[in-house]
């Protein structure tokens, strides 16, 4: 390998390496973000919440390398421009292409890597995420008091307390109600004080209530049972009630109700997904055609004019009147023959939008199997087409560091993060075919990228700031002139 070689896989690494990593920090911070309100006051262990930001990260992986890519190629070739390396080796009779070559060669690996990453790990990573995501979402709150608000959080009872004192841990002014069987709020507890006492050890937490009474309607917690009941209360100093409260551990999902989802598979199962959708719906459109006729077209046992050719001769010539037979009907009759038409028709509209529902529901999902499936190109080509918008960009731009480079890079991708956007939004509403709809953004982002890359390699005026300078300065001076001739 050349010195040369060595020198710009050094330069572009180092770099590739450091934002790759920042990318991938400010991608988990936004996700944190976004869902840090169901994930805090759970009770969740720290093993789950790293297990759940490890599947995060490997999820993001696809995203933040495109991103890498761009902000390294720009920062890397800004770096020499601005050190005055790239034109001394311009001047040494170095071609830009043979400076890039190297990276290139490393580029069309990552893209490789990047394709394999999405089609084999991404999917596995997607589902321990949601699968995860999914449990962590129906985990209970942990149980806590609030002042003056009821708190259902204990399975069985409705607790509200006026007024507590941090300091001594002591509740004041406390209404229990309970309803475990689900008979409503048969049992009610009023205390005007009491201590909670929890043992870490143990799932249940005593409440001491002091100075009170417990109301119990027998009616309510034995109904049916007899004609009259009792209604109970009673009065204490002193009472202890017993609560069992909600398990903190985790309890996780079967993934196997989550594999049958699109961004769970890889090629080859989206392939076969996107098959058998299509041949389940043409199976499920000519049973449904095969039906409709043979329940309105194909009804009457009579013999047909067209194959009778007595019946034939007959008809032929002759006028009916349709409201003839109706006509004929006495009035309770015609009202049933209305009714039972009307019932019919509305069976026939029900049905029919059973089937379009069907159709609609398969085709959404034929659409996001597709989506998916071109998914695992674009995210890797999007790898490829930001180097060679990046080189180029980093020659004009000529400043290395996380300045400028950060400002243009983040530009570029959220244009580029928008196209994708817009363009999978209409695929999924079928304005535009999913194969255009997910590489819309490249076919407009390539063209940019090979006309910048050839200026560059050509030598271009476009590749020269101070030629834009020179035309920005004869516009001002011919906008003066303009000017003064007017006065």
């Amino acid at each position: 390998m050349k010195k040369l070689h060595i020198f710009m896989l050094k330069s572009f690494i180092g770099p590739f390496v450091a934002t790759f990593f920042i990318s991938m920090f400010v991608l988990i911070m936004q996700f944190l973000w976004r869902m840090i309100d169901e994930i805090v006051g759970k009770g969740l262990e720290f093993t789950v919440i790293a297990e759940l930001l490890i599947y995060v990260a490997t999820t993001l992986v696809p995203m933040a390398l495109p991103l890498a890519v761009l902000l390294s190629s720009i920062m890397t070739f800004g770096s020499l421009g601005e050190n005055y390396e790239l034109i001394a080796l311009k001047s040494a009779g170095i071609s830009l292409y043979r400076i890039m070559k190297p990276l290139i060669i490393l580029i069309i690996c990552l893209t490789v890597f990047a394709f394999v990453f999405s089609n084999n790990i991404l999917p596995v990573a997607n589902l321990k995420f949601y699968s995860l995501l999914y449990d962590i979402r129906k985990q209970k709150p942990e149980m806590s008091f609030k002042e003056g608000i009821f708190t259902n959080d204990l399975e069985g009872y409705s607790i509200k307390i006026d007024k507590i004192n941090k300091e001594t841990g002591m509740m004041y002014n406390m209404l229990i109600y309970e309803h475990k069987d689900g008979s409503g709020n048969y049992d009610v507890t009023k205390a005007d004080s009491g201590m909670m006492i929890s043992d870490a050890k143990s799932n249940l937490m005593e409440l001491v209530l002091y100075n009170g009474h417990s109301y119990t309607d027998e009616g309510m917690k034995n109904p049916g049972s007899r004609k009259t009941f009792p209604f109970r209360r009673l009065k204490f100093d002193k009472e202890t009630v017993l609560i069992e409260l909600p398990g903190t551990d985790l309890k996780r999902s079967d993934e196997d109700g989550f594999r049958s989802y699109s961004m769970m598979l890889n090629l080859k199962q989206l392939s076969h997904s996107i098959d058998s959708a299509r041949a389940a719906l043409k199976v499920r459109k000519a049973g449904d055609t095969k039906k409709l006729l043979a329940n309105n077209y194909q009804r009457s046992k009579s013999p047909s004019p067209q194959r009778d050719s007595i019946l034939a001769d007959q008809s032929r010539g002759k006028f009916s009147d349709p409201d003839s037979l109706f006509t004929a009907f006495d009035i309770e009759e015609q009202r049933r023959a209305v009714d039972n038409a009307l019932q019919y028709a509305r069976e026939v509209k029900q049905r029919n939008q059973d089937d379009l529902h069907y159709y609609v529901a398969q085709q959404e999902n034929v659409i996001k199997s597709q989506l998916e499936w071109h998914r695992k190109f674009t995210l890797s080509f999007a790898c490829f087409i930001f180097f060679f918008i990046g080189a180029p960009l980093g020659a004009i731009i000529r400043k290395g560091g996380l300045g400028m480079p950060v400002v243009v890079s983040v530009l570029l991708f959220i244009i580029y993060y928008i196209i994708s956007m817009m363009g999978e939004r209409s695929a999924r509403e079928a304005v535009i075919s999913p194969a255009a709809g997910m590489w819309i953004s490249a076919f407009i982002l390539l063209p940019l990228g090979i006309i910048l890359t050839y200026k560059s390699v050509t030598d271009s005026e476009m590749m020269n700031t101070e030629a834009y300078t020179r035309v920005f300065k004869k516009l001002i001076a011919f906008i003066k002139k303009k000017k003064n001739a007017k006065s």
